[in-house]
């Protein structure tokens, strides 16, 4: 953590080890009913209610929604289905029904974010394209924005 503030050791990297540390081993049924559980009593209580009044415009409007997160799929899943929004995320390994304390493919932070995006969406049929982000990583995805957001304020290539 360390070399993380000091900019030696990236996001990247620390995330995996943190992975590996808390999550090698442990059954995958069993984080995914702590996922669930964390997705249900805790993630309401730490969104910010301007975030989810945003949410709700474009759920009214129609629009497509996606959150894109570095976050986990083992709790981002649950959230998101009871949210009625799509979803782009990290995901973990599982072997033999435990999980591997690795990802399973890339993480999707920075350019990821904006690859998955480009993969899973045609861009140019949307007339405007909306992003939101709150850290250095979410930049790529930003730019593909036609109005985007950064921390609650408008964001400026």
């Amino acid at each position: 953590m360390l070399g993380y503030r000091a900019g030696w050791v990236s996001g990247n990297r620390v995330r995996a080890g943190i992975v590996d540390f808390g999550f090698r081993g442990v059954p995958e049924a069993r984080l995914h009913a702590a996922g669930a559980a964390f997705a249900r009593d805790v993630l309401p209580g730490v969104l910010r209610e301007d975030a989810m009044a945003r949410l709700r415009w474009h759920r009214e409007r129609g629009d497509a929604v996606a959150v894109v997160s570095g976050g986990l799929e083992t709790y981002l899943s649950h959230w998101c289905e009871a949210h009625g929004v799509d979803l782009l995320c990290s995901r973990l390994e599982v072997r033999d029904g435990r999980m591997t304390g690795r990802y399973h493919g890339p993480q999707c932070v920075g350019e990821e974010k904006a690859r998955r995006i480009r993969e899973r969406y045609d861009l140019p049929r949307y007339a405007r394209i909306h992003a939101y982000g709150d850290t250095h990583e979410d930049h790529a995805m930003l730019g593909l924005a036609h109005e985007a957001w950064y921390r609650g304020r408008p964001w400026r290539r």
